[in-house]
């Protein structure tokens, strides 16, 4: 079986979208499928090299507008490596209108599934340009697959006439292993613990943009005498910056930057709580609250009522606030630090929690999707 997954980016640089079809094609090879992974490079270096298994194939970039990649040239390296593959599946990962139109190119006999991530929220006014494309992608695919129920249901965007056997709800799974200390985490991660001087350590961790009100959260540090490391980069980094300054909070927030994925350990492990304090549904699962809870932390989210919600269960594995509410935030970040064994317990739960959500689960559900298809026509 010959599967072209179109993963937008190369994880290392980006998200959970990328970070999932990098998992996912990693264990699909273990299954004995041939995986491509085409994506856009970072920069006008495009490479094609094997990593866990799985052909990954970097398209040379412009940069980047309204999200989505500047790179014509991959649209022309899917016809190319389907001259040479004949794939069988192609997989997209919505939305992303660069690999929608790459896989317009490709034949129509090809087998389409399509992850539904996450409704375009921002761009607006290119919505309603895109959205007619949008529905007729979406109407056609074999398989549209989402996370969560909540995904389906909480869409505007996913037509509502696609029949039920066309939708399926395939769950995440996250890779645990890299979470677990070793002796140079654990150092790093005392080091975190010292900087926080005895206060409550609280761990946020995403890029630097628009949805993920780490500015909500930077507020809400007037309400709780937390101590903030915040991980990650982009855009907003110098408004947060100021914005701290400006609260005087400064000296209870560090700013890490980037994060290497071996370090993960330790930041995750020297929190007490874990924030996602996200603002828009662009924020449609949330992976970092999985790799929180396997660290038996409490996660503290926020009400966007779609497939966060659903991970981290309000009561049972921490618990949600009201959107843009630093006033709620606060005293539910306050509440927990203060609370040992309340903390202790969510977290248990959380830990638990994660058995729900594992890569091999993922990738075999998946694996029996591609094979259905395959052996059917519709």
């Amino acid at each position: 079986m010959r599967v072209l997954q179109f993963g937008r980016f190369w994880h290392d640089q980006h998200g959970g979208i990328e970070r999932h079809v990098a998992l996912l094609s990693k264990e699909l090879a273990t299954l004995g499928v041939e995986v491509v992974n085409l994506v856009a490079a970072q920069n006008l270096q495009g490479s094609d090299v094997t990593v866990d298994g799985y052909r990954l194939v970097q398209v040379p970039s412009l940069g980047m507008v309204f999200s989505t990649a500047l790179a014509p040239g991959l649209v022309f390296k899917a016809l190319a490596l389907h001259r040479e593959k004949k794939f069988d599946v192609l997989h997209l990962h919505l939305p992303d209108p660069l690999s929608h139109l790459a896989s317009l190119a490709l034949p129509s006999s090809i087998k389409r599934v399509i992850t539904w991530h996450s409704d375009i929220i921002r761009q607006k006014k290119l919505l309603a340009l895109y959205e007619p494309f949008l529905r007729h992608i979406t109407r056609q695919a074999d398989a549209l697959v989402a996370a969560t129920q909540a995904h389906f249901d909480a869409s505007t965007q996913i037509p509502h006439d696609i029949p039920a056997q066309r939708r399926h709800v395939i769950p995440y799974g996250l890779d645990y292993a890299p979470l677990v200390l070793n002796p140079r985490t654990a150092v790093l991660r005392d080091e975190l613990r010292a900087r926080a001087q005895g206060k409550g350590l609280v761990f946020a961790l995403g890029r630097h943009v628009y949805y993920k009100g780490f500015d909500v959260l930077i507020e809400a540090l007037q309400h709780t005498d937390a101590f903030l490391v915040l991980g990650g980069d982009g855009p907003l980094r110098p408004q947060l910056e100021q914005q701290a300054a400006a609260l005087g909070v400064s000296n209870r927030v560090h700013f890490s930057g980037r994060i290497p994925e071996e370090d993960l350990a330790a930041y995750f492990n020297a929190c007490d709580v874990f924030c996602l304090p996200s603002v828009e549904p662009s924020e449609a699962f949330g992976l970092v609250q999985l790799e929180a809870m396997a660290c038996g932390k409490p996660v503290v989210c926020t009400q966007l009522n779609n497939g966060v919600n659903v991970v981290n269960v309000d009561g049972q594995t921490g618990f949600a606030v009201p959107v843009r509410d630093p006033l709620a935030l606060g005293h539910c970040l306050a509440r927990l630090l203060k609370d040992d064994a309340l903390r202790e317990k969510l977290g248990q739960q959380a830990l638990a929690h994660t058995d729900n959500y594992s890569v091999p689960t993922m990738a075999a559900s998946h694996f029996r999707l591609y094979q259905d298809l395959l052996s059917t026509s519709r």
